[in-house]
């Protein structure tokens, strides 16, 4: 059997990384002069750090001219900053305990091979993605557009571990608890819940395997949480325990933290008008957002530029993508390429050719299968789920 020691997290010094330019209406694809402080970590290359201590990392937006996001760029989000610097994958252990008829202790050994494989080609996306360009600003991490990334997801259905192990008929709720811990007994741990149902409905998995490789530590090796179609608040990393619950699970992270307003499309709001009735966040809304050319490259006058992006939503599948250079009075369809998954992004281009020197402004939206599609403005108090309009200037000469 391999076995896959993971490597010690670095020792880096604290730095808040944060984004103070306002964007225009739509937001632009960045905001150029935001402050970017590069780092490689043990198991990374060269991403934007937001935090250290937890450590939280972004995607530069080139990586995402790949339809898989590479395993040594894809984001980084973690809540708690004691985090193990190591897992021995031959003494780890995954429990499923709580409701059932037999609790389990199941190795990396027992996933792989007492587990018919699973694969999965989906999304995970923060949901606090793209908060630095909410107007007006918002408290939390400043993120662009890059605490994201699209994988192929590869381990054991839950529905078929929690069968295993007995889950009783009268089940409601199941948690989720990994090896991050809370620096101080006033913290709370990081734990999240999703109903029963869903838990067991065929697709929620535990994945060991990123791109056809072992997890990186920094994205939760060994065993991560894969909730397709919904936001990574819920993907816990170095899952290590699984609890069936027969009444409705309580705790911080679901019932203070990570809320939206209830029914509201899209989790919107106003600063004048906050919403009472919330409820936790879950599916990922309608999103496109352009990726080449960046903001800061210029174009040639007379040839042909594959402007192109990306589009997904929480699983319904993207219908169309459409452009407009006219600040949003007519639309042109782009191309969309092969559909990778209803929960994979789906890569979209348009073709343009510059007549003349001059800067151009082009705006992008999706459409999923349900008719759903994107805001020209989008606010919330807690910079969840941002899916407003984007748009990209570019010079031409």
């Amino acid at each position: 059997m391999k076995r896959y020691l993971t490597t010690y997290l670095p020792l880096l010094i604290f730095i808040q990384f944060s984004c103070n330019t306002k964007p225009k209406t739509p937001a632009t694809t960045a905001s150029a002069d935001a402050p970017e402080t590069l780092v490689s970590p043990a198991g990374k290359d060269s991403m934007l750090l937001l935090t250290d201590r937890p450590p939280n990392l972004e995607t530069p937006l080139k990586y995402f001219l790949e339809d898989y996001t590479p395993n040594n760029v894809f984001f980084v989000r973690w809540h708690l900053s004691s985090l193990p610097s190591k897992v021995d994958a031959d003494t780890f252990r995954l429990r499923i305990n709580g409701n059932v008829a037999t609790p389990l202790e199941l190795s990396l050994q027992d996933l792989k091979t007492k587990f018919k494989p699973y694969t999965i080609t989906a999304v995970c996306q923060c949901a606090g993605n793209s908060r630095s360009f909410f107007d007006p600003r918002v408290a939390g991490g400043q993120w662009k557009n890059g605490a994201m990334g699209n994988a192929k997801w590869t381990g054991v259905k839950l529905k078929d571990i929690l069968e295993l192990a007995g889950a009783k008929a009268n089940s409601i709720d199941v948690s989720f608890n990994g090896l991050d811990g809370p620096p101080m007994d006033s913290t709370p741990d990081f734990v999240k819940a999703l109903h029963y149902d869903h838990a067991m409905d065929g697709e929620v998995m535990i994945a060991y395997e990123m791109n056809d490789e072992p997890l990186p530590l920094l994205n939760g090796y060994p065993l991560k949480l894969v909730v397709p179609g919904w936001y990574a608040t819920y993907w816990v990393g170095m899952l290590s325990e699984v609890q069936v619950l027969d009444k409705p699970f309580k705790g911080f992270w679901m019932e203070k933290a990570y809320l939206v307003p209830r029914n509201v499309a899209n989790g919107n709001e106003k600063p004048d008008s906050l919403s009472k009735d919330m409820e936790p966040i879950n599916k990922m809304d309608v999103r496109s957002l352009f990726v080449s050319p960046e903001p800061e490259n210029t174009i040639e006058i007379g040839k042909a530029t594959d402007i192109q992006g990306l589009a997904f939503d929480g699983g319904d599948g993207i219908e169309k993508v459409e452009i407009s250079q006219d600040s949003g009075k007519t639309w042109k369809p782009a191309r969309l390429d092969a559909d990778l998954g209803k929960y994979s992004w789906r890569r979209w281009h348009y073709s343009f050719t510059p007549a003349e020197k001059g800067d151009y402004v082009f705006w992008v939206k999706a459409t999923n299968s349900k008719g759903l599609t994107q805001p020209f403005h989008h606010w919330n108090r807690s910079g969840y789920m941002r899916n407003e309009i984007e748009s990209l200037a570019i010079h031409a000469q």
